[in-house]
């Protein structure tokens, strides 16, 4: 039987989909909340990503024990998320114990919140951000990103800095969490085998009581001062090279082009950068990427190698992005379309993937598009769509940075 699609919207605004498939053998809930780093006054930044670990400390009826034994006891592989852009909590189970994980997840959406909890976790998350700083990338990444985006949020760092945690009061988690973890900012995804209607009510009982906020984004496209972020570490040994550049937003269905141009440029293999700089051995690492956000988006140009090579490095990649467009195939055009298509179709074959699929979807565009149709926009997208968002958002790098070995 064909997969169908469902929606409801219960009276306080909250928003139920799914996409029901009698003949899976399993189903999957998610419970995705429109808030992340973006979303955060400067001075509480990480309180997203704080938030996501005290959901699994209890609530005021169950305690973090309680809830990881309730999992574990019907079988689910569950776990949550925080981005830029949303906080999930999902679950995949056998379709006879969805019901079971739905309640699950509904009730961890209301935390208790409790002092002792929160000093517990803040130790936690402060060893999270150490451990980051010890991976050279993320180090790069976050201060050219916190580079290009300048005062926006954007900017911001998904685990908060040292000091915004450390100088992070319960009660400013509290006031976030009631203002943003509202009825009208959550979208509940359903996908397996399920009885759509029955999940609805059995939401409604759950969660229709909660608060109705009009809690609101600002999604306008950003103005993008970008600049250069030069970084000296005694503890690395190697080059790391970083360009970030504006591209489609994710209601912009360039975004597809974007994605695929991105993928010629410096896909894993057989791409541009690739051929030029692994292949001949200049550099270790090479890629490129395309990231879509509300209201903007954003390619990146990542390498690594030897110090001294760095600079031939990027002389490689500025020739590549100078040819890239004239460069353009039909052959690059099909494998790495069909590539896409793999991908997408991947995605779509198991019921949480569907599930994550359908609750990003809805929580950052508001509609439902099938995969289906998905596929078909991938499949029509020609040379000419390539060159088209290569013209109105060139790979023009606005923010490069550096990360090196200390000088002797």
């Amino acid at each position: 039987m064909a997969i169908t699609f469902k929606q409801a919207r219960l009276q306080n605004g909250l928003t139920i989909v799914g996409e029901v498939d009698p003949d899976a053998a399993s189903a999957a809930a998610g419970f995705f909340v429109k808030t992340g780093a973006r979303d955060e006054a400067a001075p509480i930044m990480g309180v997203s990503h704080f938030l996501e670990h005290m959901m699994f400390k209890g609530t005021s009826n169950l305690t973090s024990h309680d809830l990881n034994r309730l999992f574990d006891e019907m079988g689910a592989r569950n776990n949550a998320y925080t981005t830029a852009e949303m906080t999930c909590f999902h679950a995949h189970v056998l379709p006879e114990r969805l019901d079971q994980a739905t309640d699950l997840l509904g009730r961890m959406m209301r935390p208790a919140l409790r002092q002792e909890d929160f000093d517990t976790e803040k130790g936690v998350i402060l060893e999270e951000i150490a451990m980051y700083k010890d991976q050279p990338f993320w180090v790069l990444f976050e201060q050219c990103q916190e580079r290009h985006f300048g005062v926006h949020p954007l900017g911001h760092r998904v685990l908060g800095t040292e000091q915004t945690i450390k100088d992070l009061a319960r009660d400013q988690m509290r006031e976030y969490f009631e203002n943003r973890y509202s009825a009208d900012n959550t979208v509940v995804s359903l996908a397996g085998r399920l009885d759509f209607e029955r999940s609805v009510e059995r939401i409604a009982g759950l969660c229709g009581g909660w608060q109705t906020t009009n809690v609101s984004r600002d999604n306008r496209r950003p103005e993008i001062p970008g600049g250069t972020v030069e970084i000296r570490d005694p503890k690395v040994s190697r080059g790391y090279l970083l360009m970030l550049a504006e591209g489609p937003a994710v209601a912009d269905d360039r975004r597809y082009a974007a994605a695929l141009l991105a993928q010629v440029l410096g896909a894993s293999d057989n791409s541009r950068l690739h051929w030029s700089l692994i292949e001949t051995g200049i550099a270790e690492e090479a890629q490129a990427g395309y990231e879509p956000s509300d209201g903007t988006g954003m390619y990146y140009i990542y390498a690594s190698g030897d110090p001294e090579q760095l600079g031939e490095i990027r002389g490689v990649i500025e020739k590549q992005l100078a040819d890239l467009v004239d460069s353009l195939t039909d052959d690059d055009l099909v494998r790495l379309r069909n590539k896409l298509a793999t991908s997408v179709t991947l995605a779509g074959e198991r019921p949480n993937d569907r599930m994550q699929r359908l609750g990003r979807l809805f929580t950052t565009l508001g509609r439902y598009r099938t995969l289906e149709e998905e596929l078909g926009v991938i499949e029509r997208i020609s040379l000419d769509d390539l060159r088209e968002v290569a013209k109105v958002f060139p790979i023009t790098p606005r923010t490069v940075g550096t990360l090196m070995p200390e000088q002797a």
